[in-house]
């Protein structure tokens, strides 16, 4: 079963609705289901009509929501900077609280909403008691950094771990010089600190997201040109990085128009050759197409429609 669903693409293209959709049809089915929407202009709330706001709640029986705040994602490379500006103090480097806010602001980082994201899928990555997360990613460029983000990471914590070692290498060297050999008899650092946490957080992410049997990453596209050839550069990328993707899903597809339209009988024709150009790039891929739903329906009955036309492969079981 893959606990972990994310659904990702470029922009507007229907990932938030596909995203609540799954999990209202899960939830349906008696599986515990957690929807995260991990792009900055949350839009998940709207889709099921409460109030936007960072913290989880109940949006039905079996059904949460959780749109995240960037604030996690500050807060952990903030307490990375802090330890460092700890050891540059005790090496007798002395930074001011202006400086360690300079130190913080400058970027080292790509983003908080992305690290917001790694965040919240490292605290689910190693036991949750969901039976179901699904993930409403970010616009693709987006998505892309918050995939590389655990190997950036990784290289982040590693030079600041360096630094770190070196200047605690230099403070002993110091002050054994003063205090003789038996400063050091019995030093003794706990390890297990912002950095070493960090750093096994980003594994544990690096871990799910390229393991199969945990997570599937379905990839959104509407079937017009443009966006069909940012999905197969997307489905490239994600597959260069060993995530696995299983689905397309062409979202939004004109079927069964009225003979005496000719506009909509040309628009049929043209999403019909879209969807054939999907099937024959990606012929080892499962390509669900999803009909347009009509304009005067509300945000809910959207998803609740979509939600009951999702094919029984991509909805998760409770029992």
């Amino acid at each position: 079963m893959d606990q972990f669903v994310c659904y990702g693409g470029k922009g507007g293209v229907g990932k938030t609705t596909l995203a609540a959709s799954t999990g209202v049809a899960a939830a349906r089915r008696g599986a515990e289901t957690l929807v995260v929407s991990t792009d900055p202009a949350h839009s998940l709330a709207d889709a099921f009509e409460v109030e936007p706001g960072t913290d989880r709640r109940a949006v039905d029986d079996n059904l949460w929501i959780e749109e995240l705040s960037p604030d996690a994602g500050e807060a952990a490379y903030r307490a990375i900077v802090e330890t460092l500006a700890a050891e540059l103090r005790s090496a007798g480097i002395r930074l001011d609280d202006e400086e360690i806010e300079r130190l913080f602001t400058a970027g080292i980082v790509p983003g908080s909403d992305e690290l917001a994201a790694i965040e919240a899928l490292a605290a689910h990555s190693e036991g949750t008691e969901f039976d179901q997360i699904v993930v409403d990613t970010a616009p693709t460029g987006h998505t892309l950094r918050l995939l590389e983000l655990p190997a950036v990471l990784r290289e982040t914590v590693a030079a600041a771990d360096s630094l770190r070692g070196q200047l605690r290498r230099t403070v002993d060297t110091a002050r054994s010089a003063v205090f003789g050999p038996a400063y050091l008899w019995g030093r003794r650092r706990d390890e297990d600190d912002e950095f070493a946490a960090l750093a096994g957080r980003m594994e544990s992410v690096r871990e799910l997201l390229t393991d199969p049997d945990r997570v599937d990453f379905r990839v959104v596209c509407l079937p017009e040109p443009m966006a069909v050839a940012e999905t197969l550069r997307l489905v490239d990328q994600l597959t260069e990085a060993n995530i696995p993707v299983e689905t397309v899903v062409a979202n939004r597809v004109l079927t069964d128009v009225e003979s005496d339209c000719q506009r909509c009988q040309a628009t049929e024709t043209a999403h019909r050759e879209q969807l054939d150009r999907l099937e024959t790039a990606l012929p080892d891929r499962r390509l669900v197409s999803l009909p347009a739903i009509q304009d005067d329906v509300t945000a809910r009955e959207t998803v609740e429609r979509i939600a009951s036309q999702l094919p029984e492969a991509l909805i998760v079981d409770g029992a």
